[in-house]
């Protein structure tokens, strides 16, 4: 399972300029998408790879209920 990075990463936001704003809806963008890929991935795992994993029904339960864009 793909790690996400925090958007506060990909994005710099002490820049404003115009040419900024793209950039900052591609990432935005890649960002909802890995987070949807991951949690797809998430969601397929059985209890054992859950457990080697780390990651309690409950963690799971709490991740996959969120929506993308959090």
């Amino acid at each position: 399972m793909e790690r996400t990075l925090s958007s506060d990463l990909l994005v710099d936001n002490s820049s404003k300029s115009a040419t900024s704003l793209p950039l900052n809806i591609l990432a935005t963008l890649l960002l909802w998408q890995r987070r949807i890929v991951s949690r797809r991935q998430l969601a397929r795992l059985d209890t054992r790879l859950l457990a080697d994993a780390g990651i309690s029904e409950s963690e799971r339960y709490a991740e996959l209920s969120k929506p993308f864009w959090r």
